[in-house]
């Protein structure tokens, strides 16, 4: 029988990470906030509501400008996630646009406790907050903002064609 040793192993997913890790995260985040930015467009808008519950500056534009904001950047940061096009600057402003909806939408509005704070880490409406998915999101949003859209992407296409320049000192 023949086993490959665990350095081996080690070696091929070292090899592949920079590959499919970013790869599976950017193809995941794309689908769901697609689907969120679709509901958007194709649905009415509820933000009004909520208006008050949205941080500065936010709270500042009219609901009709943040639905808007919300379904488009959610739509074409979807796009830009899926061919992994501007991925650090999509995953920015998702990552933005998903503290703002955790704040004024997934969070518990009230808990005295740590434990019932706990109780909004849920995928639920029971009352204590929702915010599970959407602190699931953050930290995949996360690593595509700090480290790229890894080597299967327009953006590492790009960056591999595109001729650094450096400045010399005359």
């Amino acid at each position: 029988m023949n086993t490959l040793p665990l350095a081996a192993v080690r070696g091929q997913l070292d090899r592949c990470g920079p590959w499919l890790a970013p790869l599976g995260l950017r193809l995941l985040l794309a689908w769901e906030y697609f689907e969120s930015g679709r509901e958007k467009l194709q649905g009415q808008n509820w933000f009004a509501e909520l208006q008050g519950a949205f941080p500065f500056p936010f709270d500042q534009l009219p609901a009709s400008v943040n639905w808007q904001l919300a379904t488009w950047f959610e739509l074409v940061g979807a796009a830009c996630l899926l061919f992994g096009l501007g991925t650090r600057f999509a995953a920015a402003c998702l990552l933005v646009l998903t503290v703002v909806a955790t704040y004024a939408v997934h969070w518990p509005m009230h808990w005295d406790s740590l434990g019932e704070l706990a109780m909004g880490y849920a995928i639920s409406d029971q009352g204590f907050g929702n915010f599970k998915l959407p602190a699931l999101f953050m930290a995949m949003l996360l690593p595509l903002l700090l480290n790229g859209a890894g080597r299967l992407s327009v953006d590492a296409w790009v960056a591999r064609y595109t001729p650094i320049r450096t400045e010399t000192a005359e």
